[in-house]
């Protein structure tokens, strides 16, 4: 590497670093702010408060990250051309190609540290996180609670049209069980199903039993039953923010079983899942797309720069939430929502690029 890419790299990866500590400071401070009264009133202890705010320190640079990444090469690039150091760079017979090399050095190292955190750092902050403030902060996880649908092993399925994990309890609770030819040989329903941890067994209101056999069904039935079932009760619904918890392999696997059990909220993991590669990728088109804004000088000077920064920045943001929450809550391409703004704003990349050359 010569002169010009160290020049230019270390600028790229300290001035990322600079927005880094000036933003995440400011992101503890206002969470502080907002939960130092349930904190004190909870008498959590202070080791755990630390803990807690070492893990919200890696979740939120790993939130923050394409908006600190766009927005610090912006500033430094605008620098550069503010100082004409970048038509030095080109008059001295350096293309714009050539101009760019460092840019894709620096991008391609921050995109290997983005993958390297959100498939494994910022799961195990996130697990850190989220445990903290259901212990401490909310109590109530947020779960699937409605037409819960899963299928236990290759032979049982259960049902309940409602389920309440803060009081154990299911309401219209259905077992169904089927044989290797796929036909059904038990059917077991009950009003309320309630779990007792104490026992680590299940007690069935109202319930009907029905056996299923080529000669005869046999029903029985009562007010109520003491029994044990097939799968653990935290598992009819994991909690909303399971898949942030899992580390990129994990993750895989639990699509997978959760596709087997025939969950229905499969849509919310792969979209985690696509994201995990989608969002560091995004490190090569939005330094191009700052570059390409920022490398001209403007008659308005670097605020002109920052303005048009911030804009595409937090459109790039708005059209990644919006699409990924449109693809969580209906059948929309999980991959196809989470890869459009790479995609729109790729094409827009390009379009800059070749107005900067000119």
């Amino acid at each position: 590497m010569k002169i010009l890419d160290w020049y230019i790299l270390k600028r790229y990866l300290a001035t990322f670093g600079v927005m880094m500590l000036l933003f995440v400071p400011i992101g503890i401070t206002v969470d502080l702010a907002e939960k130092i009264g349930k904190i004190r009133d909870h008498e959590v202890p202070l080791q755990e408060v630390l803990i807690y705010y070492v893990d919200f320190t890696v979740f939120f640079a790993n939130l923050l990250f394409p908006i600190l990444l766009f927005l610090s090469i912006i500033w430094f690039t605008s620098k550069l051309a503010s100082n004409t150091e970048i038509v030095a760079f080109l008059s001295s017979g350096v293309s714009f190609w050539r101009f760019l090399r460092p840019y894709v050095i620096g991008a391609t190292i921050v995109c290997l540290g983005a993958l390297l955190m959100s498939s494994y750092l910022a799961p195990e902050a996130s697990k850190g996180y989220n445990e903290f403030k259901y212990k401490y902060l909310k109590r109530t996880q947020v779960k699937e609670t409605e037409d819960v649908y899963r299928q236990i092993n290759d032979y049982e399925f259960i049902y309940t049209s409602y389920f309440r994990p803060e009081a154990n309890r299911a309401n219209d609770f259905v077992l169904e069980q089927f044989d290797d030819d796929g036909k059904m040989t038990m059917k077991l329903t009950a009003s309320t199903l309630k779990y007792n941890p104490e026992e680590e067994n299940y007690t069935l209101v109202n319930y009907k039993k029905r056996h299923i056999t080529e000669e005869e069904d046999k029903l029985e039935g009562g007010s109520r039953l003491d029994t044990i079932l097939p799968f653990d009760f935290d598992a009819l619904a994991p909690a909303s923010y399971m898949a942030e918890t899992l580390n990129y392999f994990e993750l895989k696997e639990f699509i997978e079983q959760q596709k087997k059990h025939g969950a229905g909220n499969i849509n919310r993991y792969k979209v985690e899942s696509y994201k995990r590669w989608s969002v560091p990728i995004s490190a090569f088109i939005l330094t191009i797309i700052a570059v390409s804004v920022s490398a001209m000088k403007r008659r308005g000077g670097m605020g002109v720069n920052l303005a048009i920064g911030i804009s595409i920045a937090f459109l790039y943001v708005f059209l990644d939430k919006i699409f990924g929450t449109i693809a969580e809550q209906s059948t929309f391409s999980p991959w196809l929502a989470v890869w459009i703004p790479n995609i729109g704003f790729g094409i827009l990349a390009v379009f800059l690029l070749q107005r900067a050359k000119r």
